[in-house]
């Protein structure tokens, strides 16, 4: 996953630290965006306006 796919105010489903075991996925809108690089391997980290933190997995 790119930086570049994930823009603030898009729905996405992330996994939250405390799911990645169970693969539970989150729904809602960015934030913000926490990556500061380009890419990463487990997906870009972004906080949600409901306030949970996760990698992307998937944007709507």
């Amino acid at each position: 996953m790119k930086r570049s796919e994930v823009q603030v105010g898009s729905k996405v489903l992330i996994v939250q630290k405390k799911d990645q075991q169970s693969g539970v996925l989150t729904e809602g809108i960015v934030k913000r965006i926490l990556t500061k690089s380009a890419s990463h391997p487990h997906g870009i980290k972004v906080m949600l306006e409901s306030g949970f933190v996760g990698r992307v997995k998937e944007v709507k």
